[in-house]
């Protein structure tokens, strides 16, 4: 398999490549570890697509523990970042059986049980999605019902601060789409020039945060397509050579001239304030996440379970702020599955009898029917106090 940070961005580089110029936030990094995780407990069509799409150069059939190994790597690393919280969540229902080296190769502390309470189940998950990205998201995008059998999730929340703040300003401008419409813009000026680079007719800022962190601006042609800018930006990470700078260059957005103003390398820095929210179905991109077959009926996840599953939800919200004094944001990914049509759990009439006040208790010798002790409970025995 490719190192959790390559395979995270080739995923995030392909979904990046389909966006359509409508304002949008998404992050690859929420939905590789779930990838990753469920690519190990895959077989079939459904585990070679999933293998695929995580990143893995294994093509066997055989379930593994590489994918989980890597998220558990990968978790490690960002949550050694102060700037950063992460975390992926399992919670499975009580009567599902689980293979337990699967279980065993997990993140610690991953694993919990559904109540079978819906709305408790779901308010439960809703309060670990907030827990795990500082309160940016506030809900797990997945619904829960009878059927569901298993929800894997991850959380992502990132919030740095300026090394160098922008001042909120005013911006008009007479051509372009923005044409007429004052907005928010941000400015600063620096002496870091070489915070900005043109790659592949891209021309990019790199903003440095607090805590290891940076923001890239990205801009291409007014005519070059959003998911095309998107992906080179990515694929383009790392890639941090000297910019020589002289009079008279010109790019996206970007021009060079001489002032008798300053006496040492400047850059101006203009850019859009923003505070935008977003949500995904990875369904919409089956093919990309590798979920196309997974979501059919099929005996797709024996690494997982002897029951077989099908994946039924895989959706994505995530957000994103850019303000003058620093950058935060927030994905939480969530997927669900169901029994598989090819084999349900067997159903069965559920009574539910809930002695929570006062109650009567009898003691019968059953052979001859003898009430040996008869009691009646008015008060709850109270909790042990340490």
């Amino acid at each position: 398999m490719a190192s959790p940070a390559m395979a995270s961005n080739a995923l995030t580089a392909r979904w990046a490549a389909t966006c359509d110029g409508d304002t949008t936030v998404l992050s690859g990094l929420g939905v590789w570890p779930l990838l990753a995780v469920l690519a190990d407990a895959g077989t079939g069509p459904a585990g070679a697509e999933l293998r695929k799409a995580a990143g893995s150069d294994s093509a066997g059939a055989e379930p593994q523990q590489a994918g989980s190994h890597s998220v558990g790597e990968l978790l490690a690393t960002l949550t050694a970042a102060p700037a950063i919280h992460a975390a992926v969540g399992l919670w499975t229902h009580r009567d599902l059986p689980l293979e337990q080296t699967w279980l065993d190769a997990l993140p610690p502390a991953t694993h919990e049980i559904l109540s079978g309470n819906t709305a408790e189940d779901k308010a439960h998950l809703d309060a670990w999605a907030a827990k795990h990205t500082d309160n940016l998201i506030k809900r797990l995008p997945v619904s829960l019902g009878p059927d569901t059998l298993l929800v894997l999730a991850s959380a992502l929340a990132v919030r740095t601060t300026w090394a160098a703040p922008f001042v909120n300003r005013r911006r008009a401008i007479e051509h372009g789409p923005w044409a007429g419409r004052p907005f928010a813009a941000l400015t600063r000026r620096t002496g870091e020039p070489d915070q900005v680079s043109v790659i592949d007719g891209i021309t990019r800022a790199r903003i440095v945060g607090s805590d290891d962190i940076e923001v890239h601006l990205l801009l291409g042609a007014p005519d070059r397509p959003a998911g095309e800018v998107l992906r080179t930006g990515i694929e383009q990470v790392g890639n941090n050579a000297e910019q020589v700078w002289q009079p008279g260059q010109t790019a996206p957005g970007l021009e060079v001239t001489e002032s008798p103003a300053i006496d040492r390398p400047t850059l101006d820095l203009t850019a859009c304030r923003f505070t935008i929210d977003a949500a995904h179905d990875l369904f919409d991109h089956a093919d990309l996440f590798g979920l196309a077959a997974a979501r059919s009926a099929g005996p797709h996840f024996p690494g997982i379970s002897p029951q077989p599953l099908t994946i039924s939800q895989a959706r994505q919200d995530a957000m994103a702020t850019f303000s003058a004094t620093g950058f935060e944001a927030a994905a939480v990914t969530g997927m669900a599955m169901r029994a598989s049509a090819a084999r349900r759990m067997r159903g069965g009439t559920l009574v539910s009898v809930t002695f929570d006040r006062p109650f009567g208790f009898l003691a019968v010798h059953r052979p001859t029917s003898l009430v040996l002790v008869a009691g009646w409970i008015a008060e709850p025995e109270p909790w042990p106090a340490n």
